[in-house]
C-alpha cells in the first residue's frame, strides 16, 4: 500500500472518530442536564423557600455531568492532533 495513501487513511479516521467521540459524549450530558434541570424546576415550583438550595445543587450535579462530555472533547482533540 501507498504510505502516503495510508497516512491519508490515517487522518481520516482519526477524524471521523473525533466527529463520533464528541457526538456521543454529548448525549449524556444533554440528556441528564435536562432531566436535572426540569426536576429542579419542578422542587422550586413545590418548595420556593428552597429555591437557592435547590439552585446550587442542581448546578454542582449539571458541572459533574458535564465532565463526561469535556472527556469527550478530550479524546476528540489527542485524535485530531495525532492526525495533523
Amino acid at each position: 500500500m501507498d504510505p502516503a495513501l495510508a497516512a491519508a487513511i490515517v487522518k481520516a479516521g482519526a477524524y471521523i472518530g473525533a466527529g463520533i467521540a464528541v457526538g456521543v459524549a454529548a448525549i449524556g450530558p444533554g440528556i441528564g442536564e435536562g432531566y436535572a434541570a426540569g426536576r429542579a424546576c419542578e422542587g422550586v415550583s413545590r418548595r420556593p423557600d428552597q429555591a437557592a438550595l435547590l439552585t446550587r445543587t442542581m448546578l454542582i450535579g449539571q458541572a459533574v455531568s458535564e465532565s463526561t462530555g469535556i472527556y469527550g472533547l478530550v479524546v476528540a482533540l489527542i485524535l485530531i492532533s495525532i492526525a495533523g
